[in-house]
């Protein structure tokens, strides 16, 4: 766990400039294959910046951002596996984070293992 909070201080934390981060570290060692889930409440006049990485030796990362009826408000599956997003909400609601550490497709290797972080970064709207 220490490893992974390194690992979010250093490589994902620059990530959210210019937005201000939010003080929590969210970071999970995860398998291939292996999917995570994180609930956070959004406030209508914030803009927040969401990032999600994991270290180099795993395949990409896809996360997801749902709302509560489940409907996808954003993947990065369709954004090149980006590592962040940016979003604006109209009305304050508490959304889903869905990570996913994506299968390299190697069988009979042993699968990657590592870190994953999740960031928040937030300003007021302009």
């Amino acid at each position: 766990s220490a490893q992974c909070k390194g690992f979010a201080k250093k490589e994902v934390l620059p990530l959210l400039s210019p937005y201000t981060h939010d003080g929590n570290y969210h970071a999970a060692v995860l398998v291939e294959g292996e999917e995570a889930e994180l609930y956070k409440t959004f406030y209508s006049d914030m803009e927040y910046r969401v990032v999600v990485a994991g270290e180099e030796k795993l395949p990409s990362v896809e996360f997801q951002i749902l709302d509560e009826n489940r409907n996808v408000l954003y993947t990065n599956k369709d954004h090149d596996y980006s590592k962040f997003t940016d979003l604006k909400l109209e009305n304050s609601k508490q959304l889903r984070l869905v990570i996913k550490v994506n299968s390299s497709g190697k069988s009979g290797e042993i699968p990657a293992t590592g870190c994953v972080a999740i960031m928040f970064g937030f300003r007021m709207k302009k």
